[in-house]
């Protein structure tokens, strides 16, 4: 996890946004259990009628599921990431660091541009089974793109301060 921010008005909102983050996949993760439950039931007992919208439910709360745990994957400095240099330390570390941020970013771009576009092309469609609006599921991308970007840039700023010799400011 990055270091503690001292001060600052978009520290605590990026923080804030974190823990909403990490609130909304437990939430997922809870939720995503109703609909396979049902279909776990349904699939062995006939006192249960076997619902359809249950999979796609399942399906769309997977997603997102995995989405958001990517998000907050790449704030805690899991995701994305290759240690080839276990021992660096302190400035070198930082560098490698900002060098690894940059490709995250250009990810998160790639998640960002085409994402906007993925989910305007679902704006006006409905998913088959469940009638659900696709929109729900396709902004997933461009919202992981857009937070990738946040939290890369608040670590790349955190390594920056190293190599300018002010660690924790």
């Amino acid at each position: 996890m990055p270091p503690e921010p001292h001060s600052g008005v978009l520290r605590r909102a990026i923080r804030a946004y974190a823990r909403f983050l990490d609130i909304l996949l437990v939430a997922t993760v809870a939720i995503l259990i109703v609909p396979v439950t049902l279909q776990i039931f349904a699939r062995f007992t006939e006192w249960l009628p076997r619902y359809i919208w249950t999979e796609e439910a399942a399906r769309f709360l997977l997603v997102w599921m995995i989405m958001i745990g990517g998000m907050i994957g790449v704030r805690e400095g899991t995701h994305f990431v290759v240690d080839l240099f276990p021992s660096l330390e302190g400035r070198r570390k930082a560098a490698l660091d900002i060098i690894s941020n940059v490709f995250v970013m250009i990810f998160a771009l790639v998640f960002l541009w085409w994402g906007i576009e993925f989910t305007e092309f679902a704006w006006y469609r409905i998913s088959e089974l469940a009638e659900m609006p696709l929109w729900t599921i396709h902004i997933a991308w461009p919202i992981a793109g857009f937070t990738w970007l946040v939290f890369a840039g608040e670590r790349m700023w955190d390594d920056i301060a190293v190599l300018r010799g002010r660690e924790g400011v």
